[in-house]
């Protein structure tokens, strides 16, 4: 009767799980439907558009952050931090890229001046690092998107090479670890990822980034195949970093801002890692002016 009542409940409770997966997954896909289109119209658009679409979500995500770090949104972090993007956002849109990049650099150490985080979980040695973390993810989610996107050339090509290249592996990443299972990835930080959904979404995003590039025409799909397994892994990294984060300040989402996925943190971990190494390979070897020449070019 014990063994029979443990597995009644076991099954109950399976169920019950089953249940709420299924529920969480309509939302998600219910949320993509919305955001993903939004963003890749701003995409098409470009100009000015995008840029706030990029201000809006690295605003978001630095409120995001500090109220997670902190417990609620910090004055003192904020004021600086928000300047900072915002300033980026205007040097930006009058084709002064180094001048944007240089003031989120000045953000950084602005916010972390400020270490007023008054957070029991922070140490008071801590403080300045975690603030200015803040404005560095931040600003990475700004820079990487908007200044790839500003190349006359191949700045549109290059966003929807991101964006199909980390929505994959994200989407590749859920169901084959879903259907596969097998040993966790990171058990510690992560419960629910596994090496097999790692491997499947690395192989989804490299085949989405390699069929965009195809697509638009792009030669050497070998080497951006490479360029697209780089930043597949880079993106399942973010998502463990914003994992990892979470488990530190013991919070299960960023916040409750998008149904199905938690905050705007929890929806883009993977994607502002991808986009900022992105637009660092291609500042490095074309400059920032041409950083999605220097990305699908080879």
């Amino acid at each position: 009767m014990i063994e029979t009542r443990q597995r009644g409940v076991g099954t109950d409770g399976d169920i019950a799980s089953k249940a709420v997966g299924m529920t969480n997954l309509r939302l998600r896909v219910a949320s993509a439907l919305v955001l993903a289109p939004l963003t890749l119209g701003c995409a098409f658009v470009g100009g000015w558009l995008f840029l706030a679409l990029c201000f809006i979500a690295s605003g978001v995500i630095l409120c995001e952050w500090t109220r997670l770090v902190a417990g609620r949104l910090e004055a003192t972090v904020l004021a600086p931090g928000l300047a900072s993007l915002g300033a980026a956002l205007a040097f930006t849109g009058l084709d002064r890229p180094t001048v944007a990049a240089a003031l989120i650099a000045i953000g950084v150490i602005l916010a972390g001046a400020a270490t007023a985080l008054p957070s029991r979980d922070v140490p008071p040695s801590s403080r300045a690092a975690w603030a200015a973390g803040g404005m560095i993810y931040a600003g990475a989610a700004f820079l990487g998107p908007a200044l790839l996107r500003r190349d006359s050339e191949l700045g549109l090509v290059a966003v929807f090479f991101l964006a199909a290249t980390v929505w994959a592996t994200d989407i590749f990443a859920y169901f084959v670890g879903r259907a596969v299972g097998g040993p966790l990835l990171w058990p510690r930080m992560s419960p629910n990822k596994t090496w097999a959904g790692a491997a499947g979404g690395l192989a989804g995003g490299t085949l989405a980034g390699i069929s965009v590039a195809y697509a638009s025409g792009l030669l050497a799909l070998s080497v951006i195949g490479v360029v697209a397994a780089v930043l597949s892994v880079l993106a399942q990294c973010g998502d463990l970093l914003e994992s990892a984060v979470k488990r530190r300040f013991g919070a299960k989402d960023a916040s409750h801002l998008i149904p199905g996925h938690g905050g705007l943190m929890d929806r883009l971990d993977g994607f502002i890692v991808a986009a900022f190494a992105a637009l660092l390979i291609g500042t490095l070897r074309q400059g920032l002016d041409a950083p999605a020449q220097g990305l699908l070019i080879w």
